[in-house]
């Protein structure tokens, strides 16, 4: 069993850690993340970075031949461990995996053509409009319609807790076009803000991540031409639960790569204070709570990698992306809590940076499916 990356991947991580150490860690992060700010700036960094690109191929603008998300999921590792600003690898992840890899896997010649380079270069943003009210967890009991008319489809509806809703350019939205099919009338839809109809909202104040703006977007009456729909009337479903595999195993991939940094920054904090005359690292309580982290890292690490591994290889993937969400995700929020309990009253100040991973760690035990839907889902696999 071979644990190691190519040399190529691992030369290009370093990159990442090096362009998001020094292009996007500004001192603007605590302002940014207090007001809710989205640093349009730096994610247009990102674009001529190419980090956008690494989920189009070369000939749609893309950073490589053809997308790798192997490479792609320790890249965005190592985003997470040199950018501090979570809300800005969420942003990233959202638009690369949920959205451009859609229309990438599922669209044809022309929306490739059309959307993925502008996409790619992160000239224009992506939402992925799926959630409604009434269908969170149980999403395709869906109740946004599509009306098939002459020339395409009329949209009614509204999304909610849609990731870059309020600043997106395109939109993958998702209605039925025959509900009394239920999810198997699901079909997708490529939606440009242009279009007479879609609504998006401000952005909504929230816990944590709040440098990526999230909202509504309602559908009134929003006509979207028949070559605006992607893949196959009733292919919705599918296409959604393809994507967001892709999408969680990145995403969660930035969360690994924070983790490590908590790790870091709580070494180097335990060495350095003292208490009774001595390092704090020195009392077990806090050594033991920085041994669990790496743990928790470790195992969230193996998780990952075979995920990557097996969306690489065209393999099923469901049950482990299902563990590596559940774990990863809760792991995330325990190693937060642990990182402020080992530095203590500073732990607890905004202005030390130590708080705000526990506030954004939160958000990742409800997106993307519940923790406890993760653990449905496990439960089913075992025939329970």
């Amino acid at each position: 069993m071979d644990f190691s990356f190519p040399q190529e991947y691992t030369d290009y991580r370093n990159k990442v850690i090096e362009f998001a150490k020094s292009e996007l860690n500004d001192d603007s992060l605590i302002e940014r993340d207090h007001a809710g700010t989205f640093p349009r700036d730096l994610w247009d960094k990102c674009g001529k970075f190419g980090l956008q690109g690494l989920a189009a191929p070369a000939k749609y603008g893309g950073t490589y031949e053809e997308v790798d998300v192997l490479r792609a999921a320790y890249a965005m590792e190592g985003f997470g461990y040199a950018c501090k600003d979570n809300g800005l690898g969420i942003a990233l992840n959202a638009h690369m995996w949920a959205v451009q890899m859609s229309i990438n896997l599922f669209g044809t010649e022309a929306q490739k053509q059309k959307y993925l380079p502008k996409m790619a270069s992160g000239e224009w943003i992506g939402a992925h409009a799926l959630t409604e009210t009434t269908s969170g967890s149980d999403v395709f009991n869906m109740k946004m319609t599509a009306e098939k008319v002459e020339g395409g489809y009329v949209l009614n509806g509204e999304k909610r807790l849609v990731t870059l809703a309020p600043i997106s350019d395109v939109a993958v939205a998702f209605a039925n076009v025959y509900p009394e099919r239920g999810k198997w009338g699901v079909t997708a839809f490529i939606v440009d803000k242009t279009m007479r109809g879609y609504q998006p909202s401000p952005a909504r104040h929230k816990m944590g991540l709040r440098t990526v703006p999230l909202g509504e977007i309602k559908f009134d009456n929003c006509f979207v031409p028949e070559e605006n729909r992607l893949g196959k009337e009733g292919a919705g479903f599918s296409i959604s639960n393809h994507s967001l595999e892709y999408d969680r195993c990145c995403i969660l991939a930035g969360k690994l790569g924070a983790m490590e940094r908590q790790i870091e920054e709580a070494v180097a904090f335990a060495k350095q204070r003292e208490q009774y005359g001595q390092p704090i690292s020195k009392f077990q309580s806090v050594s033991n709570r920085i041994a669990d982290m790496k743990l928790r890292h470790e195992t969230s690490r193996l998780l990952l990698y075979k995920m990557a591994w097996l969306k690489k290889n065209d393999m099923p993937s469901m049950l482990e992306g299902a563990m590596l969400k559940l774990h990863l995700g809760e792991s995330f929020v325990t190693s937060s809590l642990d990182s402020i309990r080992i530095h203590g009253g500073n732990g607890y100040l905004t202005d030390f940076g130590i708080e705000r991973d526990l506030r954004d760690a939160v958000g990742g035990v409800l997106y993307a499916g519940t923790s406890d839907i993760q653990r449905n889902i496990i439960a089913r696999f075992l025939g329970l």
